[in-house]
Protein backbone atom coordinates (compact mmCIF):
# COMPACT_ATOMS: atom_id res chain seq x y z
CA UNK A 1 0.00 0.00 0.00
CA UNK A 2 1.38 3.40 -1.01
CA UNK A 3 2.18 5.92 1.72
CA UNK A 4 0.46 9.29 1.66
CA UNK A 5 2.65 12.43 1.77
CA UNK A 6 1.42 13.09 5.32
CA UNK A 7 2.41 9.61 6.51
CA UNK A 8 5.83 9.93 4.86
CA UNK A 9 6.48 13.27 6.57
CA UNK A 10 5.40 11.83 9.94
CA UNK A 11 7.71 8.82 9.54
CA UNK A 12 10.64 11.03 8.51
CA UNK A 13 9.97 13.29 11.50
CA UNK A 14 9.90 10.30 13.84
CA UNK A 15 13.14 8.86 12.40
CA UNK A 16 14.81 12.24 12.80
CA UNK A 17 13.61 12.55 16.40
CA UNK A 18 14.71 9.00 17.15
CA UNK A 19 18.17 9.50 15.59
CA UNK A 20 18.68 12.73 17.51
CA UNK A 21 17.62 11.05 20.74
CA UNK A 22 19.83 7.98 20.25
CA UNK A 23 22.78 10.25 19.47
CA UNK A 24 22.59 11.66 22.99
CA UNK A 25 22.88 8.24 24.61
CA UNK A 26 26.29 7.00 25.82
CA UNK A 27 28.14 4.33 23.87
CA UNK A 28 27.48 0.89 25.28
CA UNK A 29 30.33 -1.43 26.17
CA UNK A 30 29.51 -5.06 25.40
CA UNK A 31 30.80 -7.76 27.68
CA UNK A 32 29.76 -10.88 29.54
CA UNK A 33 26.51 -10.44 31.46
CA UNK A 34 24.84 -12.57 34.05
CA UNK A 35 21.97 -14.58 32.60
CA UNK A 36 20.18 -14.23 35.93
CA UNK A 37 20.06 -10.43 35.94
CA UNK A 38 16.46 -9.74 34.99
CA UNK A 39 16.55 -6.02 34.19
CA UNK A 40 19.36 -3.46 34.01
CA UNK A 41 17.49 -0.65 35.78
CA UNK A 42 20.32 1.83 35.28
CA UNK A 43 20.30 1.26 31.53
CA UNK A 44 16.50 1.47 31.39
CA UNK A 45 16.68 4.84 33.14
CA UNK A 46 19.27 6.12 30.65
CA UNK A 47 16.95 5.22 27.75
CA UNK A 48 13.74 6.41 29.41
CA UNK A 49 13.25 9.26 26.92
CA UNK A 50 13.18 6.74 24.09
CA UNK A 51 10.30 4.97 25.78
CA UNK A 52 8.29 8.20 25.90
CA UNK A 53 9.01 8.90 22.22
CA UNK A 54 7.85 5.43 21.20
CA UNK A 55 4.75 5.66 23.41
CA UNK A 56 3.87 9.02 21.88
CA UNK A 57 4.28 7.57 18.38
CA UNK A 58 2.13 4.53 19.17
CA UNK A 59 -0.63 6.72 20.58
CA UNK A 60 -0.64 8.99 17.53
CA UNK A 61 -0.60 6.06 15.11
CA UNK A 62 -3.43 4.25 16.93
CA UNK A 63 -5.94 7.04 16.39
CA UNK A 64 -4.55 8.64 13.24
CA UNK A 65 -7.24 9.24 10.59
CA UNK A 66 -9.91 7.89 12.97
CA UNK A 67 -13.07 9.99 12.79
CA UNK A 68 -13.83 9.83 16.50
CA UNK A 69 -10.19 9.52 17.57
CA UNK A 70 -9.61 8.72 21.26
CA UNK A 71 -13.32 8.07 21.72
CA UNK A 72 -12.60 4.52 20.53
CA UNK A 73 -11.02 3.93 23.94
CA UNK A 74 -14.53 4.51 25.35
CA UNK A 75 -16.72 3.01 22.64
CA UNK A 76 -15.19 -0.48 22.60
CA UNK A 77 -15.55 -1.44 26.30
CA UNK A 78 -18.87 0.39 26.68
CA UNK A 79 -20.38 -1.30 23.62
CA UNK A 80 -19.29 -4.73 24.89
CA UNK A 81 -20.90 -4.07 28.27
CA UNK A 82 -24.16 -2.87 26.74
CA UNK A 83 -24.40 -5.88 24.41
CA UNK A 84 -24.01 -8.30 27.31
CA UNK A 85 -26.42 -6.27 29.43
CA UNK A 86 -29.11 -6.81 26.78
CA UNK A 87 -28.16 -10.49 26.43
CA UNK A 88 -28.39 -11.20 30.16
CA UNK A 89 -31.68 -9.29 30.35
CA UNK A 90 -33.17 -11.41 27.57
CA UNK A 91 -32.10 -14.71 29.14
CA UNK A 92 -33.02 -13.41 32.62
CA UNK A 93 -29.57 -14.23 34.01
CA UNK A 94 -28.13 -12.57 37.12
CA UNK A 95 -24.32 -12.78 36.84
CA UNK A 96 -23.69 -9.86 39.24
CA UNK A 97 -24.95 -8.40 42.50
CA UNK A 98 -28.57 -7.40 41.94
CA UNK A 99 -28.20 -4.39 44.24
CA UNK A 100 -25.88 -2.72 41.73
CA UNK A 101 -26.52 -1.82 38.06
CA UNK A 102 -25.01 -4.42 35.75
CA UNK A 103 -23.50 -1.73 33.50
CA UNK A 104 -21.49 -0.28 36.39
CA UNK A 105 -20.33 -3.68 37.69
CA UNK A 106 -19.35 -4.90 34.22
CA UNK A 107 -17.58 -1.66 33.32
CA UNK A 108 -15.47 -1.95 36.50
CA UNK A 109 -14.34 -5.32 35.18
CA UNK A 110 -13.95 -4.22 31.59
CA UNK A 111 -11.48 -1.38 32.29
CA UNK A 112 -8.65 -3.47 33.82
CA UNK A 113 -9.35 -6.21 31.27
CA UNK A 114 -9.04 -3.71 28.42
CA UNK A 115 -5.72 -2.53 29.84
CA UNK A 116 -4.48 -6.13 29.97
CA UNK A 117 -5.85 -7.19 26.57
CA UNK A 118 -4.66 -4.09 24.68
CA UNK A 119 -1.18 -4.31 26.16
CA UNK A 120 -0.98 -8.02 25.39
CA UNK A 121 -2.13 -7.55 21.79
CA UNK A 122 0.13 -4.62 20.95
CA UNK A 123 3.16 -5.78 22.94
CA UNK A 124 3.18 -9.09 21.08
CA UNK A 125 3.97 -7.18 17.87
CA UNK A 126 6.33 -4.63 19.47
CA UNK A 127 9.62 -6.30 18.45
CA UNK A 128 8.51 -7.41 14.98
CA UNK A 129 6.74 -4.11 14.27
CA UNK A 130 9.91 -2.15 15.09
CA UNK A 131 12.35 -4.37 13.19
CA UNK A 132 14.01 -1.35 11.51
CA UNK A 133 14.97 0.06 14.91
CA UNK A 134 15.89 -3.30 16.42
CA UNK A 135 18.22 -4.30 13.57
CA UNK A 136 19.98 -0.95 13.15
CA UNK A 137 20.79 0.36 16.61
CA UNK A 138 21.18 -0.80 20.19
CA UNK A 139 18.75 0.05 22.95
CA UNK A 140 17.15 -2.10 25.67
CA UNK A 141 14.49 -4.05 23.78
CA UNK A 142 12.36 -4.19 26.90
CA UNK A 143 11.52 -0.55 26.24
CA UNK A 144 9.32 -1.61 23.30
CA UNK A 145 6.67 -3.59 25.24
CA UNK A 146 6.85 -1.05 28.08
CA UNK A 147 6.13 1.86 25.70
CA UNK A 148 3.10 -0.07 24.42
CA UNK A 149 1.79 -0.38 27.97
CA UNK A 150 2.15 3.38 28.51
CA UNK A 151 -0.20 3.94 25.57
CA UNK A 152 -2.71 1.47 27.01
CA UNK A 153 -2.58 3.29 30.36
CA UNK A 154 -3.73 6.50 28.64
CA UNK A 155 -6.77 4.61 27.30
CA UNK A 156 -7.36 3.22 30.80
CA UNK A 157 -7.37 6.70 32.36
CA UNK A 158 -9.88 7.88 29.76
CA UNK A 159 -12.02 4.87 30.65
CA UNK A 160 -11.90 5.80 34.35
CA UNK A 161 -13.44 9.17 33.51
CA UNK A 162 -16.24 7.40 31.63
CA UNK A 163 -16.78 5.08 34.61
CA UNK A 164 -17.12 8.10 36.88
CA UNK A 165 -19.78 9.55 34.57
CA UNK A 166 -21.66 6.23 34.39
CA UNK A 167 -21.59 5.94 38.20
CA UNK A 168 -23.00 9.46 38.47
CA UNK A 169 -25.79 8.61 36.00
CA UNK A 170 -26.83 5.53 38.01
CA UNK A 171 -26.35 7.23 41.36
CA UNK A 172 -23.55 4.89 42.47
CA UNK A 173 -21.21 6.46 45.04
CA UNK A 174 -17.64 5.04 45.13
CA UNK A 175 -16.78 3.25 48.36
CA UNK A 176 -14.11 4.31 50.84
CA UNK A 177 -12.05 1.34 49.60
CA UNK A 178 -11.14 3.36 46.52
CA UNK A 179 -7.86 4.29 48.24
CA UNK A 180 -6.72 0.73 47.47
CA UNK A 181 -7.40 1.09 43.74
CA UNK A 182 -3.75 1.95 42.85
CA UNK A 183 -2.66 -1.44 44.26
CA UNK A 184 -4.89 -3.34 41.85
CA UNK A 185 -3.91 -1.01 39.01
CA UNK A 186 -0.25 -1.93 39.61
CA UNK A 187 -1.15 -5.63 39.64
CA UNK A 188 -3.03 -5.18 36.35
CA UNK A 189 -0.01 -3.44 34.81
CA UNK A 190 2.35 -6.19 36.03
CA UNK A 191 0.08 -8.93 34.65
CA UNK A 192 -0.21 -7.10 31.32
CA UNK A 193 3.55 -6.60 31.13
CA UNK A 194 4.25 -10.23 32.04
CA UNK A 195 2.05 -11.50 29.21
CA UNK A 196 3.33 -8.84 26.80
CA UNK A 197 6.98 -9.76 27.45
CA UNK A 198 6.33 -13.45 26.82
CA UNK A 199 4.39 -12.96 23.59
CA UNK A 200 6.67 -10.25 22.18
CA UNK A 201 9.65 -12.60 22.51
CA UNK A 202 7.73 -15.61 21.21
CA UNK A 203 6.39 -13.64 18.24
CA UNK A 204 9.94 -12.67 17.27
CA UNK A 205 10.75 -16.38 16.99
CA UNK A 206 7.45 -17.82 15.77
CA UNK A 207 5.08 -15.73 13.64
CA UNK A 208 2.15 -18.00 14.52
CA UNK A 209 1.92 -16.10 17.82
CA UNK A 210 0.49 -13.13 15.92
CA UNK A 211 -2.62 -15.22 15.23
CA UNK A 212 -2.71 -16.97 18.61
CA UNK A 213 -2.86 -13.81 20.76
CA UNK A 214 -6.29 -12.50 19.57
CA UNK A 215 -7.70 -15.99 20.10
CA UNK A 216 -6.35 -16.14 23.66
CA UNK A 217 -7.67 -12.66 24.43
CA UNK A 218 -11.13 -13.69 23.25
CA UNK A 219 -11.07 -16.77 25.49
CA UNK A 220 -9.66 -14.76 28.39
CA UNK A 221 -12.63 -12.40 28.32
CA UNK A 222 -14.92 -15.29 29.25
CA UNK A 223 -12.67 -17.10 31.73
CA UNK A 224 -12.05 -13.89 33.69
CA UNK A 225 -14.73 -12.28 35.90
CA UNK A 226 -15.14 -9.33 33.53
CA UNK A 227 -18.87 -9.57 32.85
CA UNK A 228 -19.80 -11.56 35.94
CA UNK A 229 -18.77 -11.92 39.58
CA UNK A 230 -16.86 -15.04 40.58
CA UNK A 231 -19.05 -15.89 43.56
CA UNK A 232 -22.15 -15.77 41.32
CA UNK A 233 -20.85 -18.19 38.68
CA UNK A 234 -17.83 -20.21 39.84
CA UNK A 235 -18.51 -23.08 42.30
CA UNK A 236 -16.61 -22.65 45.55
CA UNK A 237 -14.64 -25.89 45.19
CA UNK A 238 -13.15 -24.70 41.90
CA UNK A 239 -12.22 -21.14 42.88
CA UNK A 240 -8.65 -22.09 43.85
CA UNK A 241 -8.10 -23.32 40.28
CA UNK A 242 -9.90 -20.31 38.84
CA UNK A 243 -7.63 -18.02 40.88
CA UNK A 244 -4.59 -19.17 38.88
CA UNK A 245 -5.83 -16.62 36.34
CA UNK A 246 -3.82 -13.45 37.23
CA UNK A 247 -6.71 -11.18 36.26
CA UNK A 248 -9.12 -12.65 38.80
CA UNK A 249 -7.75 -10.76 41.81
CA UNK A 250 -7.28 -7.62 39.71
CA UNK A 251 -10.88 -7.44 38.49
CA UNK A 252 -12.42 -8.44 41.80
CA UNK A 253 -10.15 -5.94 43.55
CA UNK A 254 -11.27 -3.17 41.19
CA UNK A 255 -14.93 -3.87 41.98
CA UNK A 256 -14.28 -4.02 45.71
CA UNK A 257 -12.30 -0.77 45.64
CA UNK A 258 -14.84 1.19 43.63
CA UNK A 259 -18.20 -0.39 44.46
CA UNK A 260 -17.60 -1.93 47.87
CA UNK A 261 -18.61 -5.42 46.71
CA UNK A 262 -17.38 -8.62 48.39
CA UNK A 263 -13.59 -8.30 48.88
CA UNK A 264 -11.24 -10.83 47.25
CA UNK A 265 -10.64 -13.82 49.53
CA UNK A 266 -7.15 -14.01 51.00
CA UNK A 267 -5.92 -17.37 49.66
CA UNK A 268 -7.32 -16.94 46.12
CA UNK A 269 -5.85 -13.41 46.10
CA UNK A 270 -2.47 -14.79 47.22
CA UNK A 271 -2.62 -17.52 44.55
CA UNK A 272 -3.59 -15.10 41.78
CA UNK A 273 -0.86 -12.61 42.73
CA UNK A 274 1.74 -15.37 42.95
CA UNK A 275 0.80 -16.62 39.48
CA UNK A 276 1.37 -13.09 38.14
CA UNK A 277 4.94 -12.97 39.41
CA UNK A 278 5.58 -16.57 38.40
CA UNK A 279 4.63 -15.47 34.89
CA UNK A 280 6.72 -12.27 35.01
CA UNK A 281 10.07 -13.58 36.28
CA UNK A 282 10.51 -16.44 33.77
CA UNK A 283 9.20 -14.06 31.10
CA UNK A 284 11.99 -11.57 31.82
CA UNK A 285 14.58 -14.36 31.71
CA UNK A 286 13.22 -15.67 28.41
CA UNK A 287 13.02 -12.16 26.93
CA UNK A 288 16.64 -11.52 27.88
CA UNK A 289 17.77 -14.65 26.04
CA UNK A 290 15.72 -13.79 22.95
CA UNK A 291 17.01 -10.19 23.07
CA UNK A 292 20.52 -11.41 22.22
CA UNK A 293 19.41 -12.98 18.93
CA UNK A 294 16.29 -10.97 18.06
CA UNK A 295 18.06 -8.79 15.47
CA UNK A 296 18.89 -11.92 13.46
CA UNK A 297 15.51 -13.62 13.93
CA UNK A 298 13.20 -10.83 12.82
Amino acid sequence: MLETPTESVEQDSLKSEFSELVGRFPLREFGPESDWKLVDLKEMWVYRELGWVLAKRDFQVRYRQAIIGMAWAIVQPLATVLIFAVLFYLVKAKPTDESLPFVVVALCGMLPWQLFATTLRDASDSLVGNRELVTKTYFPRLILPISVMLTSIVDFLIGLLVLAIVCAIFGVVPSANIVYLPIFFVLAAIAAMAGGIWFSALNALYRDIHYVVPFLIQIGLYVSPVLYQSDSVIPEQWRWLYSLNPMVVVIEGFRWSILGTKPPEFYPMLLSTASTFLLLIPGLLFFKRVEKVVADEI
